[in-house]
């Protein structure tokens, strides 16, 4: 029996969690320690987590839909759909799009986990996205098996093609903005390679300077056709409904379809009283004014006072983060900072390139906030 065992294969390399990447936040343990234990207690800058009320209209629509006995479908109810529509159009200005375009979905991070694996990307595919980025595009790579580069060039793909392209406007970390231009030239690129090209616009409606991102579903951008794109979208930051965990992706009707099919067999299926809720949060654009409100006011406060304390704050001009540099390895200020009971993100958990810099985000309470401030002018 004993050599029976012995003679048995290990399986470990066949764990799929060996394909993938250390959970990076996990590095980040010992620092949060030392961040709670300040006497003040933790300013957790760390993470971009909604901390504000889930709006009243959100939550009324949910209540009415409580009473939900039947299993939902995987596309989704078509008001939902519709409500995604409208909202694209009213507020970006995006056109041409059907109900077949639309797929409601629960939560942005598990779609694009999962988006290559369900388009059939893999072994011998290679996979772009940023330079500096969320680190769950590596992952969906990853998990497909498939070779992955970061880079903002194109011309760093050479002689490959890749099968998908991400683009994240604007971005997490650095809250960039990519201008028309960009985007034009990045959507020719690929159509011109037939490579699918989806972008996470899931910050769009939280910009604070400079001019307004743009989605790749705009016509301005994609010339008035949808062929080969695609976009995410979450309500988790725009109305503090990360706990909801209400997303959906829309573009080109084929693309949509082939994730639909596979979806479909995997029962990926978004609960029916949260599309409810989905729908009175896209109809209603007065708690997203007041949102953002907040935001402007917490990141005018802890912009002032990290730059006060010797920070250069670059790019920054969207998203929910400031992107702060003094021009030292991101981990000596993550270990200042966390002395002084404020816990922020290492630059190096979004690329190499991010080794000086620090993620701070905003979107702490009031009164949290306002006690890192004071810290940062001690």
């Amino acid at each position: 029996m004993v050599e029976e065992v012995a003679r048995r294969p290990s399986r470990d390399h066949r764990k799929v969690s060996h394909r993938l990447p250390d959970f990076p936040w996990d590095k980040l343990t010992t620092y949060a320690a030392t961040a709670r234990a300040h006497p003040g207690g933790v300013c957790d800058l760390s993470v971009g987590t909604p901390v504000d009320p889930t709006p009243a209209v959100v939550q009324d629509a949910l209540r009415a839909a409580a009473d939900a006995p039947g299993y939902p479908t995987t596309i989704g109810l078509e008001a939902t759909r519709q409500a995604a529509i409208d909202w694209l159009g009213r507020r970006h200005g995006v056109a041409g799009l059907g109900l077949d375009g639309v797929l409601p979905v629960t939560g942005s991070k598990e779609l694009i986990a999962s988006m290559a694996l369900h388009l059939g990307i893999g072994p011998g595919d290679l996979v772009g996205y940023p330079a500096l980025a969320y680190p769950t595009y590596e992952v969906g790579a990853a998990l497909a098996g498939a070779d992955s580069l970061a880079t903002d060039s194109l011309t760093a793909f050479g002689p490959r093609t890749p099968r998908l392209l991400w683009l994240n406007s604007p971005a997490n970390p650095t809250g960039r903005v990519l201008p028309l231009d960009h985007l034009r030239k990045v959507v020719d690129w690929c159509r011109e390679r037939g490579t699918i090209l989806v972008s996470d616009e899931c910050y769009i409606e939280c910009a604070w300077e400079g001019d307004a991102p743009l989605s790749i579903l705009d016509p301005e951008v994609n010339g008035g056709s949808l062929d080969g794109l695609l976009a995410v979208h979450s309500l988790s930051k725009r109305s503090n409904l990360a706990g909801y965990r209400c997303a959906f992706l829309a573009g080109d009707p084929a693309l949509v379809g082939e994730l639909l099919a596979v979806r479909k067999n995997l029962g990926l299926q978004m609960p029916g009283p949260q599309q409810r809720a989905m729908i009175a949060a896209l109809d209603d654009d007065a708690h997203v004014e007041e949102q953002h409100a907040r935001y402007a006011a917490r990141r005018t406060l802890l912009r002032g006072a990290l730059e006060a304390a010797g920070f250069r704050i670059d790019h920054s001009e969207a998203s929910l983060y400031l992107w702060a540099t003094r021009g030292e390895d991101c981990w000596q200020t993550v270990a200042d900072l966390a002395q002084q009971g404020i816990l922020v993100a290492p630059g190096e958990f979004y690329g190499p390139t991010g080794r000086q810099h620090v993620r701070v985000a905003f979107t702490a309470t009031d009164e949290r906030v306002a006690a890192a401030v004071a810290r940062l002018s001690a």
